[in-house]
C-alpha cells in the first residue's frame, strides 16, 4: 500500500491509500477518488514528504488504520451529501422550525440545521424527534494529514 497526499481542483489537500500509482491512476480515471471535504473528483497528486518509519515498513494494522479512517471520512461527507440533497436547511432556526413541524403549524418536511445543547434539550423534553449526525466541515479533512 501507498499513501499519497491529493489536491482537488478546490485546493483542499488530503490523504489516501492506494495499492500502488497505478491503482490510483486507475480510481481517478472512474471517478472513485473524491475530495472528502467538496466532493470534488478533479483530483491530483500533491507534492508531499516521504514517510519513513522510524522502525521498518508500516505495519498492515497502520495501513488498515489509515484506511479506516479515510473510509469514515468518505462516509461522512456521503451522509452529509445525502441530507443536503434531500433536506431543506434551516441554519441557527432548527429548533424553532422543528417545533412548528411537529405542531402542525408549517409543513411536514425534511429539515436539518444548528441546534445549541440547551435546545436539544427542550426538543427532547416535548417529545420532539430529531437527530443529531456528526458533521464534517470543508476545512476538517485538511487538519488530518
Amino acid at each position: 500500500m501507498i499513501v499519497f497526499d491529493l489536491a482537488c481542483s478546490n485546493a483542499h489537500v488530503f490523504e489516501a491509500w492506494f495499492s500502488d500509482s497505478a491503482g490510483f491512476e486507475a480510481q481517478r480515471a472512474a471517478g472513485d477518488v473524491v475530495c472528502p471535504a467538496c466532493g470534488d473528483t478533479k483530483v491530483e497528486k500533491s507534492l508531499m514528504a516521504p514517510s519513513v518509519p522510524a522502525k521498518g515498513q508500516a505495519t498492515a494494522k497502520d495501513v488498515e488504520t489509515a484506511q479506516a479512517a479515510t473510509d469514515v471520512i468518505q462516509t461522512l461527507y456521503q451522509m452529509r451529501q445525502q441530507v443536503e440533497d434531500n433536506c431543506d436547511n434551516v441554519g441557527e432556526n432548527f429548533a424553532e422550525e422543528a417545533r412548528k413541524i411537529h405542531y402542525g403549524e408549517t409543513e411536514k418536511r425534511n429539515i436539518y440545521g444548528k441546534a445549541t445543547k440547551e435546545q436539544a434539550e427542550e426538543l427532547v423534553d416535548e417529545d420532539i424527534d430529531f437527530g443529531v449526525l456528526p458533521w464534517t466541515d470543508e476545512e476538517e479533512p485538511d487538519d488530518l494529514n
